[in-house]
């Protein structure tokens, strides 16, 4: 008897623990709350005053560039897409960059007869590629392919370009008007 006595007593023992530490985990524990702010005491003559921090929350998403027709457009009559124009290298250069989807359509776009020109209405200036004399002109003139992405640099000497700005890029007879300049 006394066996089973110490049996049922430790069976009780262990399921009493196995309640209280079930308990304790289901148990949630207040949020910390924060303090009162202290009443402020006027701030002394010249010392700066406390600014309340503000953050911005950033949407993730970027919006599409060429809404609608105009996407289409490039790609049926261009075989291009993702067209980006860029300010770069503390604004002396503007990079241009396309990604071609067609590479029969996108000939123009690296023909070397054809001088690129960068032209932004807003500043009244014609920006085009230089040329150095060891590298010559800044772009890719190699005859394209499907999937790759190409680039040209405009020289933005005197910074007159500036971000926001909404430029067109015109090579040969291909016109990209209204790109924004990131």
């Amino acid at each position: 008897m006394l066996a089973s006595g110490l049996a049922d007593k430790a069976v009780a023992a262990s399921l009493a623990s196995l309640l209280i530490a079930g308990w304790a985990s289901a148990q949630t524990s207040a949020p910390p709350t924060a303090a009162p702010p202290a009443a402020a005491a006027p701030a002394a003559e010249g010392a700066p005053t406390p600014i309340a921090q503000h953050t911005a929350k950033t949407s993730p998403y970027k919006p599409d560039r060429f809404a609608g027709r105009a996407g289409t457009y490039y790609r049926m009559v261009w075989g291009v897409d993702s067209l980006i124009v860029k300010w770069g290298e503390s604004g002396e250069v503007i990079r241009f960059t396309y990604r071609v989807l067609d590479a029969d359509k996108a000939k123009v776009l690296n023909d070397k007869k054809f001088e690129p020109s960068l032209i932004d209405p807003k500043a009244g200036v014609k920006l085009v590629v230089p040329a150095l004399e060891n590298v010559g002109q800044l772009r890719q003139s190699a005859p394209p392919e499907d999937g790759k992405t190409y680039w040209m640099v405009f020289s933005n000497k005197g910074r007159l370009v500036k971000r926001g700005d909404h430029v067109n890029v015109v090579i040969g007879s291909f016109h990209a008007d209204g790109l924004i300049v990131d």
